[in-house]
């Protein structure tokens, strides 16, 4: 399926999940006593599979409804360290310094997975752009400052690229998604390492901060010459230009479903606390930045119907939910991870 005919049908489903959303609200809007309202809060890089979720799973159980925000996942876990919300997600799930904050006891469970992408705006440029390692990172370094710099050109030599500046836009809020990306450069650059750095939320070197994915994407589909990083399924479903990377093994990859899974098949999960990352795949497969993103729920709820819901809509999300996350740009869990998520949800009690 070509990237156009992909990004339309998942718009549609989009569409679709947004009046199945409108709909399931005004049926949970009943003055039931048994209904049952949750909040949650975090990383926007899952954010569109779980609104789909939340959307589909209110049609099939109209007594519930659970309400999400996108703020990002380091305003989503302090939220859920303060007991403001009823289940956070997160990128990169939760410290044992944060969880030990949490009175009622947390517990991470990996929902899903995805790429994580460095998108860019070129106009006449068709083809996909090949990205040497050293070359993406200095881009973020702030030391490759033009488009028809020689390094970028060595390695696309059929591609006419233009004498414009590169405008570089990264996250202006504590996100996952920019620790997962400033992991992977930690771990290919040295220099990166020793100057930059790794975190939620770093001093970057050069560029302008967006909120979100949501606004990372904006910016780059607004503004010719932009570059920035954003979950896969943000690219696709607004059609932005997509670097094939270069992995440890020397190959550019280009994300897809596929590459990222053969990225996923190499992440061992902890049987305590199922929390694992790999910063730079050495498969020659492997697209190079591939993350599992967290539900984070309470080990104990003091309503014990919210508890009961929580581990119903996770079995729900880890069976019937899996099915509907490649057509939104996500990868579906392996069926060993589902095992391990659906043992630990057992532990949420009230």
């Amino acid at each position: 399926m070509s990237t156009q005919r992909q990004s339309l049908r998942q718009s549609c489903l989009l569409s679709l999940i947004a009046v199945s959303f409108s709909l399931a609200s005004c049926t949970s809007n009943s003055k039931n006593s048994t209904n049952v309202f949750l909040t949650g809060a975090g990383a926007t890089f899952p954010a569109p599979l779980y609104q789909g979720w939340f959307a589909m799973y209110n049609q099939q159980h109209p007594n519930v409804k659970i309400n999400y925000q996108s703020n990002g996942s380091g305003t989503g876990i302090s939220q859920f360290i303060q007991g403001t919300v009823d289940f956070a997600a997160s990128d990169v799930a939760i410290t044992e310094e944060q969880a030990a904050k949490v009175k009622r006891g947390a517990i991470a469970l990996p929902m899903t997975a995805g790429a994580i992408v460095i998108a860019y705006n070129l106009p006449k440029v068709a083809t996909s752009l090949k990205l040497p390692r050293a070359v993406y990172t200095d881009i973020f370094l702030g030391k490759i400052k033009t488009w028809n710099d020689p390094r970028i050109a060595k390695a696309n030599p059929e591609v006419q690229l233009p004498d414009l500046p590169i405008l570089v836009v990264h996250r202006s809020d504590g996100s996952g998604t920019t620790s997962v990306f400033t992991q992977h450069l930690n771990a290919i650059s040295q220099e990166w390492k020793n100057k930059v750095g790794a975190g939620k939320a770093i001093a970057w070197p050069i560029g302008i901060g967006a909120k979100g994915n949501e606004g990372v994407t904006a910016h780059i589909q607004q503004f010719a010459g932009t570059i920035g990083y954003v979950e896969y399924s943000y690219a696709v479903q607004n059609n932005l230009s997509m670097a094939a990377l270069e992995n440890k093994a020397g190959r550019y990859i280009m994300p897809t479903i596929d590459s990222a899974a053969k990225t996923l098949e190499k992440i061992e999960l902890p049987s305590q606390n199922l929390i694992a990352f790999i910063t730079d795949p050495a498969d020659p497969q492997s697209y190079p930045i591939v993350t599992y993103t967290w539900l984070l729920s309470y080990q104990k709820y003091q309503d014990p119907r919210k508890a009961q819901v929580i581990k119903n809509f996770v079995d729900w999300a880890l069976t019937k939910g899996q099915k509907y996350s490649i057509e939104l740009g996500y990868i579906p869990l392996p069926k060993e991870v589902v095992t391990k998520v659906k043992s630990a949800s057992e532990k949420i009690s009230e």
